[in-house]
This record gives C-alpha cells, structure tokens and sequence, in this order.
C-alpha cells in the first residue's frame, strides 16, 4: 500500500509538464526521482523542497501529499504539522481529519491537543453522519457501506470521548463513549466507557463494560489488549470483592452470551439487507440483475457453472462476446451447464441500455460482492465452476483463435467430475 501511494504521488508530481524555465518542476522531478520508492525519503524530499521554495505555487498540494505519506507511514508527528494545514484549507477532507484527530490522541496527548482532537473530531462525526444518506459507491454493497459508516460515526464519537476525559470532562466521556458502543459495538468502544467509568469510580459499570470489551467478538481487538480488558476486570472487581474473584468468571460468561447475541443481531440485520453479506463460498451468493431479478447461485449445485466477468466499458469483453456465444451453442442441449454474464460496472444503469443497444440476450447479474470473493483482478475473466461449488477452472483474458476450444475443454473436464 505505501509503495502504491509513494508510486502514485510521483506520477503526480514528478510527470507534471514544466515550462522551460520551470526550475522549481525540474528540482522536484530531480529530487523525487531519488527517493527509490522509500516512504521516508520521499517525505525528505517534499519537505526538502518546500524549504527551499517557501512560496512555491504547489504548497497546498504538496503538504497534502505529505500528510497522506505520514498517515500510510503511521507518523504522527508529521500528520499534526501538515494534517492541521490540509484541515485548515480543506476541514472536509474526510481521510485527513480521520487521520489528524488519531494522530492528536495517540500516545499521551497534551490537553491542548485533546482539545484539538475534540473539534476535528465533531467535524468527522458530521462528515460521516452525512454518508448515511449517499448512495453506495460502486460495487460496494449498500448493507457493507452503511456498516462501514455506522463504524465511522462510533469511532467519531470514541475519540470525543476519549478527547473529553482528557480534557476531565467525564461526565461527557462516559456519555460519549456509551453512544459511541450503542452506535456501533466493540471492544474498543467499550473499553473507553470502562476506563472512565472506572477513573470516576463507577467500578460495577467499569466492570460490566470492560467484560463487554474482553468478550464482544471484534476481529480488530489484538491480543494484547484483551490481556490488558483482563486486568482491569480483575483489578476492578477484586476492589469490590475483598480481594477475590469468586463470581468473576459468572459475570464474564454473561458477557460473552449477551455480546455473541448483540452482534449475531447486527449480522442478521445486515444479511436481511443484503443476503452476500455471510457469503463465502460461490453458492452462497445471491446476485440481482438489471430488472430487479435475484438469483441463487445454490440454484445451481449439481450443475457446472460457467461465470463471464465483463464490463460495458470493457473493450475486449466485446470482441470476446461472440467467442462467448459460440461456445453456448455448443452446449445449449446440456442442461447440466449454464452460462451466467456477470457485470462488473460500478455504473449500473448502464448495463440495460448497452444490452439493448448490443442486442446481447443472455442472462446477466451483477457480481454483487462475488468479483472480490473470487480475487478478479481483470476482465474479461471466465470461471468455470464444479458441480460441488469448487471453481475447476479460470480464464484470466483470451486468446481469439484458441478460446472457444479452450473454454469448451475446461467445461467438459467439469462434466467428467462427480
């Protein structure tokens, strides 16, 4: 990922078009063409440069780039210097934000920047709050993007919370964090209401929180942490206990039971929006076409299954097409084979209108979260599936004088499988 940014950064920058006496352009095109792809050197030379043009007409866009560069490199130190710019130009720039408020609190941070972290940290609450009524971009499904705001506004509201229980404001801490678990529960959500509950000695709900944050399944809490929720949950209820622990495990298995229930809940809700969203294997899809349609893949067990990732946009997918069709004719008496086109487009109001105009009649789905379980990195792609479910064959691109056989070769060496 830092080599992909550090990559695109330069091609930015370093491919710009300087006029002859652009000696600023030549200075960067030099100096980044040096940094041989290190995250460090590359910040170097951005800052190196603005040192040297303290006026320079690229300022905004270059202290940009290098808060970006100091985020995909975990520096905090340099993400507060130049994400405080980026913010004060731009205080929507929704990745900057997120990264500065982490930044402001990350380690032992000063009360002057807690209070920092609280503004920046309303402002990201408002930011993400507003995704709630956007459409899902691209092929992200619609239950996956509001999962992924309703995880955003939670973390907003953590880090007020944490920023005001710096700031001594506990009553808002603890407040903070309570809405932040109710928006959306983890284990660092409650971890946060445990540590203020406990520092204002509200040990039974510090306990009780601190459970939450030990059992709640959360992918995302290490180890580490883990240990440190058991601690505290010892720590806490030995004060209330006499220096023991009988009755410690009780309360924590009712944790656990009351979080595996809470997130089952969630799944649920979001499987109810989006029937993908549990999906891991092919036939567990269920993919929508672009009349409203739905169809199971599971439909399909038993049979071999021939999926065409294309796109409208996709040049080659229109030269393969034809190829395509040839080879459907040679098994249009197999019922045990069905062919199924699997659009790609992030655009999907295009597809109706291109079919039609294409005269391409065939059935097509989306692909509905299935490109990405199957790792498709290019199209056209062509995956023949098993009848158990197992992909026996991928295609990644073709060979005009080779496809149709080679294709027709691969499907009938799934014909011969049990």
């Amino acid at each position: 990922m830092k080599t992909l940014l550090l990559c695109a950064v330069f091609t930015a920058f370093a491919f710009a078009q300087p006029g002859p006496a652009d000696a600023e352009q030549n200075d960067l095109n030099d100096a980044l063409s040096q940094t041989n792809n290190s995250p460090l050197e590359f910040i170097r030379a951005l800052e190196a440069h603005l040192a040297k043009y303290p006026k320079s007409a690229k300022t905004a866009e270059l202290e940009r780039a290098l808060a970006k560069a100091a985020l995909d490199n975990s520096d905090d130190r340099r993400l507060v210097i130049y994400g405080e710019r980026v913010v004060e130009r731009n205080p929507d720039d929704v990745v900057v934000v997120e990264g500065l408020v982490r930044a402001l609190l990350s380690r032992d941070p000063s009360k002057d920047f807690a209070a920092k972290a609280l503004k920046h940290a309303g402002h990201y609450e408002k930011l993400v709050a507003g995704l709630r009524t956007e459409k899902a971009p691209g092929r992200v499904s619609e239950a996956t993007w509001q999962d992924g705001v309703e995880r955003g506004v939670g973390n907003a509201l953590r880090f007020q919370a944490r920023a005001s229980g710096i700031l001594e404001a506990y009553g808002d801490a603890i407040a903070l964090a309570e809405k932040s678990f109710a928006t959306y529960p983890n284990a660092d959500s409650a971890r946060e209401a445990g540590k203020w509950l406990a520092k204002t000695g509200r040990r039974e709900e510090a306990i009780r929180r601190f459970a939450d944050a030990f059992t709640i399944p959360d992918a995302r809490s290490t180890d580490a942490e883990r240990a440190n929720d058991r601690f505290w949950l010892g720590e806490l209820y030995r004060q209330l206990h006499q220096g023991s622990e009988a009755g410690l495990g009780d309360a924590i298995l009712q944790a656990y039971d009351r979080n595996t229930a809470l997130v089952e809940e969630r799944r649920s809700s979001f499987a109810r929006k989006d029937p993908n969203v549990r999906a891991a294997k092919i036939h567990d899809f269920t993919l929508g076409g672009p009349g409203g349609e739905k169809i199971a893949l599971s439909s399909f067990k038993g049979k071999t299954l021939v999926l065409d990732f294309w796109a409208t946009w996709c040049g080659p997918c229109r030269v393969q097409h034809p190829l395509y069709e040839k080879v459907k004719e040679r098994f249009k008496d197999q019922p045990d084979v069905v062919f199924l086109a699997i659009s790609t487009d992030e655009e999907r109001e295009k597809v109706a209108p291109f079919l039609k105009e294409n005269n391409w009649n065939h059935r097509v789905y989306f692909e509905d979260g299935l490109s990405r379980n199957l790792q498709i990195s290019s199209i056209p792609t062509t995956i023949v599936v098993g009848r158990n479910g197992e992909i026996v064959s991928r295609l990644n691109g073709f060979l005009p004088d080779r496809f149709v056989d080679m294709l027709s070769e691969r499907i009938d060496e799934s014909l011969k499988q049990p």
